[in-house]
């Protein structure tokens, strides 16, 4: 097996979900995928990332909840040890503060950042795409992804839609909402500004899109003006998490 595939699915093998149907990680877990031999080391990791998470003005708690595992010792001892609950989020901070030496890292960004659904093709096989390929791939994800969260925003209580993903929009575009998109690409009436997204662009959306639904869920929001709050908190999100990607990779997204 192909390594990039093999790690994949190292990532999908030690993802957990809770009983709101919400992805987690635990870090020691991750650990072990990320080529990390010393729970010291790693936890030097999870500290840059957390500070990136502050720095961020998002909540540390809400994407790093430690928790207490027990643990057996020799001689039918038992040791209590220090593990975190982590979002896919959090994951990814973690992976943009790793060893950037490490392959594993770099798949890791990859996988925590841009695999928000289940991908049918391979990484090696979605790099060797044209950039039209790419953009048409990345629509169809975005499109059922759209979908899958129109679901979970009506069962939040959504019934205007246009303002709920307006509020994504603008907590991701810096206040733009859909029409102020589609005026600065210079669309025609009706045209939808995903249709004309670049790969790149569709990947933040489509990260926006995926992280919103599970906020939904894992809250179990019930207004409108909640589910809005929401989506716009989420952009805001993933709008910081491109910045802390570095200024070169923020200069592709027009909106940054």
């Amino acid at each position: 097996m192909k390594k990039v595939e093999k790690t994949n699915k190292s990532f999908e093998n030690i993802k957990h979900i809770d009983e709101s149907g919400v992805e987690y990680w635990y870090a020691r877990e991750l650990m072990t995928i990320l080529e990390y031999n010393k729970w010291e080391n790693f936890e030097k990791v999870i500290n840059k990332a957390k500070k990136s998470c502050q720095n961020s003005d998002i909540s540390v708690f809400e994407h790093f909840p430690d928790v207490r595992k027990t643990i057996k010792m020799p001689k039918g001892a038992e040791k209590t040890i220090l593990d975190y609950k982590l979002t896919r989020y959090a994951c990814y901070l973690i992976a943009q503060n790793g060893d950037s030496r490490k392959k594993v890292i770099a798949l890791a960004q990859t996988y925590f950042a841009v695999q928000t659904r289940k991908q049918e093709i391979s990484e090696k096989e979605y790099s060797m795409l044209t950039e039209d390929e790419k953009r048409f791939y990345q629509r169809d994800l975005t499109r059922k992804g759209n979908y899958s969260l129109n679901q979970a925003a009506k069962n939040a209580g959504v019934k205007n839609f246009d303002k709920f993903h307006n509020a994504g929009y603008k907590g991701l575009y810096n206040g733009e909402t859909a029409d102020d998109i589609a005026k600065r690409k210079g669309l025609r009436y009706r045209e939808d500004i995903l249709d004309n997204m670049g790969s790149d662009e569709l990947i933040a959306n489509l990260f926006r899109i995926s992280q919103t639904e599970q906020r939904l869920k894992r809250d179990r929001v019930d207004t409108e003006s909640k589910a809005c709050d929401t989506h716009n908190k989420i952009g805001k999100i993933v709008r910081k998490a491109i910045k802390e990607a570095g200024r070169n990779y923020a200069r592709r997204f027009t909106y940054t």
